[in-house]
């Protein structure tokens, strides 16, 4: 038994649904993109690639759907965040 279980079940991209995403910082900043590792109704779980630094808060931008989002934690290049 999960010692915190999950709220919603984790809805992983399936299918020809683009695991490809941007993270939009600022209108006038270039996009950083990333890769979708898993998607729920409260959050997200995203592959940076690489040692990039992004802020706190910021909008994810996944095929037609743009979420506002806040970094809940970050290990390597991989961050969950919440919408």
């Amino acid at each position: 038994m999960p010692m915190h279980p999950r709220r919603f079940a984790r809805v992983k991209p399936a299918g020809l649904v683009s695991r490809q995403a941007k993270i939009i910082t600022d209108p006038r900043a270039p996009v950083i993109p990333c890769t979708l590792i898993d998607y729920s109704p409260g959050g997200a779980c995203v592959d940076l690639g690489g040692q990039v630094s992004i802020p706190d808060r910021f909008e994810l931008l996944h095929v037609n759907t743009k979420k506002r989002c806040r970094i809940a934690w970050k290990r390597g290049t991989r961050v969950g965040v919440v919408f």
